[in-house]
């Protein structure tokens, strides 16, 4: 994994992520994130989401993870992880601010991958597994040309991923699309950016990112169709987070 220290606003959840590598999928080294006004996409309205829900508490976060979400944030990406904290499957919502504690959710569940050996409160670089807390997005990039996202897009070579996952996989793709998870960063900078305010010890370059049909090293991904429409619904004025966990992790 490759991924700004906006995480480092909420201390209670900060973890340390990934590795020192290219990418966060990458086969792993040997050692080692008030009320608004509604902002709604193109294409959506209204107080009712997919299926006509009405707007709400996002479900399944307790009072302890809804309380790291920022007042001025308006969209929450929420992944979250099999009960068991050792594995990799997950799923993602992406959830809107429609009013203080009103939430509607705009897409997903969609099917969605974690860290090979599952999540982690006190991650340490190379550990293999996913942090859980809240943490802000807001730098994207990524082999291809951007798909048509607001966030600030860095296209480059250097996103090219060869070489084999844990399973056997092939990467090639993987980084396609990224969306940099500030956590140990420096936001405002490409989801390349090496720095590590925290030190190199607490890992980096934590990203979601497109699926590679396998687990990650610490890294979220998502289908690749649904990695694009993620992109494109993220908007940088919705000052847009990430919550991430396993499922009872985010209900404390």
């Amino acid at each position: 994994m490759r991924p700004t220290v906006r995480s480092q606003l909420f201390p209670a959840l900060a973890v340390a992520c990934c590795l020192l590598t290219v990418g966060c999928a990458s086969t792993p080294p040997a050692t080692d994130k008030h009320r608004a006004t509604m902002h709604f996409p193109a294409g959506v309205t209204g107080r009712a989401g997919p299926g006509g829900q009405a707007a709400g508490a996002i479900p399944g976060l307790g009072p302890q993870t809804r309380a790291q979400i920022p007042d001025d944030s308006r969209q929450v990406l929420v992944v979250s992880g099999n009960p068991e904290t050792t594995t990799s499957h997950a799923s993602a919502t992406l959830y809107t601010r429609t009013g203080k504690a009103d939430w509607l959710r705009l897409v997903g569940p969609w099917p969605a991958r974690n860290a090979v050996d599952g999540w982690t409160l006190d991650h340490e670089a190379g550990d293999l597994r996913s942090p859980i807390g809240v943490f802000t997005l807001g730098d994207a990039g990524g082999l291809l040309p951007n798909p048509g996202t607001k966030l600030p897009y860095d296209q480059d070579e250097e996103f090219r991923e060869a070489g084999t996952g844990f399973y056997g996989e092939s990467l090639e793709g993987t980084f396609d699309y990224v969306l940099a998870i500030d956590y140990n960063r420096r936001p405002g900078f490409s989801p390349l950016d090496k720095v590590r305010p925290l030190g190199e010890e607490k890992g980096g370059g934590l990203w979601v990112h497109v699926d590679h049909e396998g687990p990650t090293n610490g890294c979220v991904a998502l289908p690749r169709s649904q990695m694009r429409q993620l992109l494109r619904l993220l908007d940088p004025q919705d000052r847009p987070v990430i919550v991430m966990g396993p499922a009872p992790e985010l209900l404390r």
